[in-house]
C-alpha cells in the first residue's frame, strides 16, 4: 500500500516497506545519530556554491514531497526541511516508550485493509511494539486525535523520518528503488572522480613539499641571485619569443587575408567554369541528340534504298505469265483459239504492253533499232519504218466484217513481223554482250520457233503459240537487262 506517498524524483507512487511502517523509536534514534548535523557540510569556496545549487534544485522536489505528506495526514515539513535554510540542527528525538502486551495490540482496531497482494507482503504483528512520543525539544505540530490508530501513528513517524533525512542530507526523500539505484550509480561516479582528484592533490602536495625541502637545504644567497638572474634572462627570452610570435602572427594574418581573397577569386572562377561546363554539356547533349536523329534517319533511308535496290520495278510493271495456252502480260491474254473468244480490245491492249516493254528494254540498254521506230500508244500502238518508204504499220487488229478488214489484217501482219525483227536485233545485241544468255526459240524472218506470227492464212492455235514464244523471249531479255551483267 502506497498511503499517498510518491517518489520525490520520478513522482511515482511508493509502497512503504514493512520495516518503515513498524519503525521502532530505538531504530529512529540510531538512524538520526548516524546522520550529519547539517545539510550544508561545506562552509567555504565551492562548498557554498554547491550547497546553493543543491538548495535551488531541490525546491520543486520539496514542495511535491510536502504536498504528498499532507495528503497522507502526516505533519507538515518544518521550515528547515522545506526551504533548506541553514538553521540549528534539530535535536535528536529523545522519545520514551512503553511495552504493550498482545492483548492491548489486539484490542486496537486496524484501519481498512489494503489489497490482497499488499496484505500478503505486510509483516505479521510482533509481540514487542513501541509507541513513540513527541520529543520535548521538537517544534509543536498539529494536535493528534485523542485516540490515534497505530497505523496513522507509524505513518507520522515515517514522515518525520523522511523529513529528518531530507533536512540532514542533500537528497529529498522518499525515493523509489529505480531512482535510488540511479542515485547510487551517480554517487559512485562522483566518488571515483573525487578519489582521482584527491590523489592528484596529494601528489602535487608531495612535490611542493619536496621542492621546499630542496630549497631549504642547499639554496644560498649567491645561488638565489643566480637563479633570479637566470629567471630574468628566461623572462627576457620569453618576451622576445612572444614578440617574434606576434610578428609572425601578423604576417600570417596578412597572408591569410590574401589567401581569403584568392579563395574568393577561385570560387568565382570555379562557379564560372561550372556554368560554362554545364552549357557545354547541354550543347553536347543537343548535338548528340541531333546526331542520333540523323543516324536513325540515315539507317532508315539506307534500309529503304536497299529494299528499293532489291526491288525490280520492271517485273512489277510488266508481269509476264500464262493462262492455259495463252501467254499473258499484266493479265492480258495475247492470242486466240477456237472455243475461247478473246476480245480484240484485250489483244490490242496486250500488244500495246508488249511493244512498250520492248521499247523500255531497248532504252535501258541504250540500244537503237536500225530499221524501225517503236511508237507505244496502248491499244493503238504503231511501228514506223525508218528506211525505204518510211511506212507506218498499226500493231492492233479488228473484228469488223467489211472489205477493208483484209487490208488491215495485212498491215497488222507486217507490224507483227517488224516487231519480231526488232526483237531479233535486240536478242543479237544481248548475245554479243553476254554469250551465256540462251534463248529457247530462234527467230527466222517471220517465224519464232518454227511458228509464224502472221495471222492471215495461219491457224489461231499456231499464232497464239508464236505470241507465247515472243513473250518468253521478252521475259529473258528483261531479266538480263535488270539482273544480268549489264544490270
Amino acid at each position: 500500500m502506497s498511503y499517498g506517498i510518491v517518489c520525490q524524483q520520478c513522482k511515482e507512487p511508493l509502497q512503504l516497506d514493512a520495516s518503515l511502517i513498524d519503525l521502532a523509536p530505538s531504530a529512529y534514534d540510531m538512524i538520526a545519530a548516524t546522520l550529519p548535523s547539517s545539510s550544508a557540510p561545506y562552509s567555504q569556496g565551492s562548498g557554498d556554491s554547491q550547497r546553493q545549487d543543491s538548495i535551488s534544485s531541490k525546491s520543486s522536489w520539496q514542495r511535491t514531497k510536502s504536498s504528498a505528506l499532507v495528503s497522507t495526514g502526516a505533519p507538515p515539513l518544518s521550515p528547515r526541511a522545506q526551504g533548506k535554510q541553514p538553521q540549528r540542527s534539530a535535536p535528536l528525538p529523545n522519545e520514551s516508550f512503553v511495552v504493550l502486551q498482545d492483548s492491548v495490540i489486539h484490542a486496537i482496531q486496524p484501519p481498512p485493509g489494503p489489497p490482497a497482494r499488499a496484505k500478503s507482503n505486510a509483516p505479521k504483528a510482533r509481540n514487542d511494539t513501541t509507541v513513540a512520543q513527541n520529543p520535548p525539544a521538537a517544534k509543536p505540530v498539529d494536535p493528534e486525535p485523542d485516540s490515534p490508530s497505530p497505523l496513522s501513528h507509524h505513518l507520522r513517524s515515517t514522515a518525520r523520518l523522511f523529513n529528518l533525512l531530507s533536512t540532514r542530507t542533500e537528497i529529498d526523500h522518499p525515493l523509489c528503488a529505480e531512482c535510488t539505484q540511479i542515485l547510487l550509480t551517480n554517487l559512485r561516479k562522483q566518488l571515483e572522480e573525487t578519489k582521482k582528484e584527491r590523489d592528484g592533490y596529494i601528489a602535487f602536495e608531495k612535490e611542493v613539499r619536496k621542492e621546499r625541502e630542496r630549497e631549504a637545504q642547499g639554496m644560498t644567497k649567491e645561488e638565489a641571485l643566480k637563479k633570479i638572474e637566470k629567471l630574468r634572462q628566461e623572462e627576457q627570452l620569453a618576451i622576445e619569443q612572444l614578440r617574434d610570435a606576434e610578428r609572425e602572427r601578423d604576417l600570417l594574418d596578412e597572408e591569410l587575408r590574401i589567401l581569403e581573397l584568392d579563395e574568393k577569386a577561385l570560387e568565382a572562377e570555379e562557379a564560372e567554369f561550372w556554368r560554362s561546363h554545364n552549357d557545354q554539356l547541354l550543347a553536347v547533349e543537343q548535338q548528340n541528340a541531333q546526331l542520333a536523329t540523323l543516324r536513325a534517319a540515315y539507317a532508315a533511308d539506307a534500309a529503304t534504298l536497299e529494299r528499293l535496290e532489291k526491288t525490280n520495278v520492271y517485273n512489277d510493271a510488266f508481269c509476264i505469265g500464262h493462262d492455259g495456252v495463252f501467254g499473258t502480260i499484266n493479265g492480258l491474254r495475247l492470242g486466240r483459239v477456237p472455243g475461247v473468244p478473246v476480245e480484240w480490245a484485250e489483244i490490242n491492249a496486250a500488244w500495246g504492253q508488249t511493244l512498250l516493254l520492248l521499247y523500255i528494254i531497248a532504252r535501258k540498254l541504250d540500244y537503237t533499232f536500225e530499221n524501225y521506230r517503236l511508237i507505244p500508244m496502248g491499244s493503238f500502238s504503231r511501228i514506223e519504218k525508218t528506211t525505204g518508204d518510211k511506212a507506218s504499220y498499226e500493231l492492233y487488229g479488228s473484228g469488223d466484217l467489211h472489205f477493208g478488214r483484209l487490208l488491215h489484217n495485212r498491215r497488222f501482219d507486217i507490224a507483227m513481223v517488224a516487231f519480231l525483227d526488232s526483237l531479233k536485233h535486240l536478242m543479237d545485241h544481248i548475245k554479243t554482250q553476254d554469250p551465256g544468255v540462251d534463248f529457247p526459240h530462234q527467230i527466222v524472218k517471220d517465224k519464232i520457233g518454227d511458228v509464224s506470227v502472221k495471222l492471215q492464212f495461219n491457224q489461231e492455235e499456231a499464232w497464239t503459240r508464236s505470241l507465247r514464244h515472243v513473250l518468253l523471249a521478252l521475259k529473258i531479255c528483261l531479266k538480263w537487262a535488270t539482273n544480268g551483267a549489264n544490270g
